[in-house]
């Protein structure tokens, strides 16, 4: 069973990334540190190509931390304006990650 599981793993998906292609960023605000206080989770903007195992794989990698659950969103493009023009800004993907109690990120 476990060889069958491998193969449908890597016949999901063409590309694997890598840990630092996944996150693209940390997401900084204000909510997002009361949340790592309050709540061990933290916000990343990540590769749109990436899905929660590779976005669980990547911050276990690059922080070394326990990653106990991981939620992701895609954020849509909002509408702009500049002087007659129209446009869109470009949509994006966010992870919402939860830690284990005893790990943490420091990102000052």
């Amino acid at each position: 069973m476990a060889d069958s599981q491998d193969t449908k793993q890597t016949v999901r998906k063409g590309i694997r990334l890598e840990p630092h292609q996944v996150i693209m960023r940390p997401l900084v605000t204000e909510k997002g540190v009361y949340h790592s206080s309050e709540f061990n989770q933290y916000a990343f903007e990540i590769s749109p190509l990436a899905d929660k195992e590779d976005v669980k794989r990547a911050v276990e990698a690059l922080f070394n931390v326990k990653v106990l659950k991981v939620r992701t969103q895609t954020r849509a493009g909002k509408p702009r304006r500049y002087r007659f023009r129209q446009g869109h800004t470009k949509a994006w993907k966010k992870a919402v990650v939860t830690l284990d109690s005893e790990s943490r990120i420091d990102f000052f």
